[in-house]
C-alpha cells in the first residue's frame, strides 16, 4: 500500500473524507496543504488535520460539529448514521438502550442543543451508556465557550480513532 503522503488527491479524499462526519473539506484542505512523511503515520495526519479545523475559524468549525448526529437520536433510530457513527455508537450499547435510558438521552439532547447549539458530541467508543449519560449531565454544565472547545476536542478524539483504523 502506498504511503499516506504518495496519494493523489482522489485517493486520499476517498480514504480520508469520512474522518470527520460530513466534512469532507477538511481532507481536501489537508491535501491541498501538502502531505509530508509526517502524515504517513496517524498522529502525523491527524496533527495536520486539526490545523485545518483550528485555522479555518468558528464558522467552519461550528458546521462541522452541526454535522454530527445526536447520540442515540433521530438518525440513529431510523438507521441513516454513517457507518463510522453506527459503529461507534453500537460499540458504546447505544443500539441497545433501554426505554429509561433512551429517554434520558433524549432529553439530554434536547436540553444540550438549546443550550449550545449544536449536538453533544462525544468519543463514545469503549464507553457504557451510563458513563455517556455521567458525561453528559456533568458537560451541560460547562458555558458556551467552554463546551465548544470540548466538543472540537471530543470531534478530534473521534478523527483520532477513525484515523487510527483506517492506518494501523
Amino acid at each position: 500500500m502506498s504511503p499516506v503522503s504518495a496519494l493523489d488527491r482522489k485517493t486520499f479524499v476517498n480514504r480520508f473524507g469520512g474522518v470527520y462526519e460530513h466534512s469532507i473539506w477538511i481532507a481536501e484542505s489537508t491535501w491541498d496543504r501538502g502531505l509530508t512523511p509526517r502524515e504517513d503515520a496517524a498522529a502525523g495526519l491527524h496533527a495536520a488535520m486539526i490545523d485545518i479545523v483550528d485555522l479555518a475559524g468558528r464558522e467552519p468549525q461550528l458546521r462541522l460539529l452541526c454535522a454530527h448526529p445526536d447520540l442515540a437520536g433521530k438518525r440513529a433510530i431510523q438507521q441513516k448514521l454513517t457507518t463510522e457513527s453506527e459503529a461507534e455508537q453500537a460499540s458504546a450499547g447505544l443500539d441497545e438502550c433501554s426505554v429509561d435510558e433512551l429517554s434520558e438521552l433524549k432529553a439530554c439532547n434536547a436540553r444540550y442543543r438549546s443550550l449550545f447549539g449544536f449536538p453533544y458530541i462525544l468519543a463514545v467508543r469503549g464507553q457504557t451508556v451510563q458513563a455517556i449519560l455521567g458525561n453528559f449531565r456533568s458537560r451541560i454544565k460547562n458555558d458556551p465557550a467552554t463546551e465548544f472547545q470540548e466538543a472540537l476536542s471530543q470531534v478530534h478524539q473521534i478523527a483520532l480513532l477513525r484515523l487510527k483504523s483506517l492506518l494501523d
